[in-house]
């Protein structure tokens, strides 16, 4: 999967109920709702980097690898040096490209070459730079490691969420690189003023 900066994202601040300006939902969460069949996703909470017509692309954000930071993966990838903001937990990010690593990020680094902005305040890289930013001065404030990301064909995305697979809301920066990962779900429907025994009640009767 190539990610463009000219890919649409979805300015962050608007509406939950409704689709961004440019009719995406880049830039928001997407929690798994009670018409989740697929098991990988029940429960998670999914970043949205990118949505437009062709694609969609995320990052689960309550999903660590409990036995995996940063400090003890970074040495694999021939990387040295000590984490210099927090040492968070890497994620599963999603079931594809799960060798592969993505670092969700502060703006305050920023690569032109192989950094993907997001909003204002977050971005997405790839490249091994990121990777020795991690344990440098030029270290973004915040940042979480992921192996893998979630996808979609164009549509399909779009689908799931009229499924009830898919419930959206606005996405909370603290949330994506702080806190306890098992209570993000619960606080991203909080944000829509939901419980999950509420979910559960509308699934049991579905």
């Amino acid at each position: 999967m190539i990610l463009s900066a000219q890919s649409k994202n979805s300015p962050t601040g608007t509406d939950a109920s409704n689709k961004s300006e440019d009719g995406y939902f880049a830039g928001k969460f997407l929690i798994a709702g009670p018409s989740m069949g697929d098991r990988r996703f029940r429960g998670t909470v999914i970043y949205l980097c990118v949505h437009d017509e062709d694609q969609a692309m995320g990052i689960i954000i309550n999903k660590p690898k409990s036995d995996l930071k940063l400090s003890t993966m970074l040495p694999h990838l021939d990387i040295e040096g000590d984490v210099t903001n927090e040492d968070n937990y890497v994620l599963y990010g999603g079931p594809v490209e799960v060798e592969r690593g993505f670092v969700l990020h502060s703006r305050d680094y920023f690569n032109v070459d192989t950094s993907l902005p997001l909003s204002d305040t977050l971005a997405l890289s790839t490249n091994k730079d990121i990777l020795k930013a991690l344990v440098s001065s030029h270290a973004p404030k915040l940042s979480v490691l992921a192996l893998g990301y979630t996808g979609w064909h164009g549509g399909q995305l779009e689908d799931e969420i009229k499924n009830n697979g898919w419930l959206v809301t606005d996405a909370d920066e603290d949330m994506i690189f702080k806190g306890d990962p098992q209570k993000k779900w619960k606080l991203a429907l909080g944000k829509l003023g939901i419980s999950p025994e509420l979910l559960s009640a509308q699934a049991g009767n579905a």
